[in-house]
């Protein structure tokens, strides 16, 4: 049985659900209680993958054929029916973990993680006649079994599970072995060795070394929404290990993503253990006003408020934990998407966070409009404040001082300032040489009633100008997307899929496997939007929202 491939599988399949519930009836209730199965759990387990509702209670996974594909992966290599033998007595949670990373704890002989698997009982006879069931085909099949009465429960696995890691790596037919047991009427547990499984007991029966008892646990289950599908608890420093990643800052210690689903998609909500206090932020209470002034064709875009304060935002910091796991990089995911804005800061000498954000203290909004096989556009809003005339100022100041001309010109009735590069072309005639000036416009900007709009080019600021009615914040996929983000807010990072998916996939390879291995959810993805939406002293919260066609 494949693990890993099965809690991958389960974590897209119920991120489809979400997305698609808007299209079915109805979708699992969800709960507001952390899973059960911590109990089994190690406190210092890497990772917990839990669904919190039956697979049977998600219609959308029934509609479109996903809950065959996740009973095929949990029951691979089995001669296992899943209606007959599970579904009878299957009840409203499935957990997987991984326990540990190396079962023997020797480093010498390599690593073998231990995983365990935890499904809910709702009748226990029936569960315990599976138990039976499943190792006997085992043993037809040629297993050799042993039983074992471990602290008053019964365990039934392979022999050969005994041998060494190092054995058992040397062995590939123990990549197949599997231990069971029943823990009273509550769980069935699967892992992949029996000492995983007796880990697990001594859990339970010493209570001060299972997930429950972490206080980090305690504090990111209290935020657990109304409704949640389905989490995952990572022990972060652990999961870095794991995977062999040298963080260079470990600010959080753990994490919590729970999935909510949303009658216009999904809620992916994610809480964040620090380990030291977090620095507060300006909150929102109402959508961004610079936002009328992106158009709804922006492929990418960025609204808050006080940008002098973003580097060190909390919405910063989710967008930073999001992007890094996505790409396993610890580089500046923004202005990796945003390639545009870094490269007119080197045309220009301004400075974004120096020159701009600076002086930035009211609202702002950061948009990236797709182009055809041309490089992407920018436009950049700032409300006006006492400090806006002054900031302006030093902008031209610096873009004259880098050889910048500054045009005052009129584009049909607005008033712009033009930033040009002026050169000369020539034109040998018969009796002469001609002239001819050309400018080359770098960037833009104008007064709007009370906000300063930039652009990387006049045609921009054109399209900005005529299209205000079909603003971003006019667009009802954006609407839906922030009205299912909690207020207050810290604002908001917005991604439209379609239009973005070139621009991501360029910079973050893993998506393109991603949309193979989650196709469902990927084919329908139609934007997402993240946010910050609350923090306490040592915990940020905020959430994904994902929209679907």
């Amino acid at each position: 049985m494949s693990f890993l491939a099965a809690t991958v599988m389960m974590l897209l399949l119920i991120s489809t659900t979400g997305c698609n519930a808007r299209n079915s009836h109805s979708v699992g209730t969800g709960t507001t209680e952390s899973p059960g199965a911590a109990i089994f759990v190690s406190k210092n387990a890497p990772v917990m993958v839990s669904v919190l509702v039956n697979p049977d209670q998600l219609p959308a996974l029934q509609r479109d054929a996903e809950l065959s594909k996740l009973k095929t992966s949990l029951l691979a290599n089995t001669d296992i029916d899943y209606q007959q033998d599970i579904q009878p007595w299957l009840g409203k949670e499935v957990t997987l973990a991984v326990s540990t990373l190396d079962i023997d704890r020797n480093s010498e002989n390599g690593r073998q993680p231990g995983y365990l698997m935890a499904l809910a009982i709702q009748q226990p006879e029936k569960s315990r006649e599976f138990v039976e069931l499943f190792f006997s085909k085992r043993a037809l099949a040629g297993a050799t079994l042993t039983v074992e009465q471990y602290k008053g429960v019964k365990l039934i696995y392979d022999t050969q599970e005994e041998k060494s890691p190092e054995e058992q790596h040397s062995n590939s037919s123990s990549s197949n072995s599997i231990a069971g047991a029943v823990v009273g009427d509550r769980f069935v547990l699967f892992a992949n060795h029996p000492k995983v499984l007796r880990e697990a007991i001594n859990n339970v029966q010493a209570a001060e070394l299972n997930l429950t008892s972490s206080i980090q646990y305690q504090q990111a289950s209290k935020q657990l929404p109304t409704g949640a599908l389905a989490l995952t608890f990572l022990n972060l420093p652990t999961v870095a290990e794991w995977q062999g990643l040298k963080l260079t800052s470990q600010t959080y210690d753990s994490q919590m993503l729970s999935l909510v689903s949303n009658p216009k998609g999904l809620l992916a909500e994610t809480t964040l253990i620090a380990k030291e206090d977090l620095t507060s932020s300006a909150q929102l209470s109402k959508p961004v006003g610079a936002l009328q002034y992106i158009p709804s064709s922006a492929a990418l875009a960025v609204a808050g408020t006080n940008l002098s304060s973003l580097s060190n935002s909390n919405l910063a910091q989710l967008w930073f934990q999001v992007t890094a796991a996505i790409s396993g990089s610890q580089e500046d995911v923004i202005s990796r998407l945003a390639k545009p804005l870094g490269d007119w800061q080197k045309s220009t000498g301004i400075n974004w966070k120096e020159d701009i954000f600076s002086w930035v203290h009211g609202e702002y909004a950061i948009g990236l409009l797709p182009r055809e096989q041309t490089t992407p556009e920018w436009i950049f809003v700032a409300e006006k404040s006492e400090t806006t005339p002054r900031g302006i100022a030093r902008l031209d100041e610096i873009a004259s001082s880098n050889g910048l001309s500054l045009n005052s010109i009129n584009l049909d009735t607005q008033k712009i300032t033009a930033w040009t590069e002026l050169t000369t072309t020539k034109t040998a005639l018969k009796d002469r040489q001609s002239f001819t000036i050309q400018a080359k416009v770098d960037g833009v900007h104008t007064t709007v009633g009370n906000y300063e709009i930039f652009t990387n080019s006049i045609e921009t600021m054109d399209e900005v100008l005529k299209n205000m009615e079909n603003s971003l914040i006019n667009n009802r996929n954006f609407q839906d997307s922030i009205a299912a983000i909690p207020q207050p807010n810290e604002g908001y990072v917005y991604l439209d899929w379609t239009k973005s998916q070139p621009i991501l996939e360029s910079e973050f390879p893993i998506l393109k496997l991603l949309k193979v291995v989650g196709k469902p959810f990927f084919h329908n993805l139609r934007s997402l939007t993240v946010s910050s939406y609350g923090s306490e002293r040592r915990l940020l919260k905020g959430g994904i929202f994902f929209t679907t066609e």
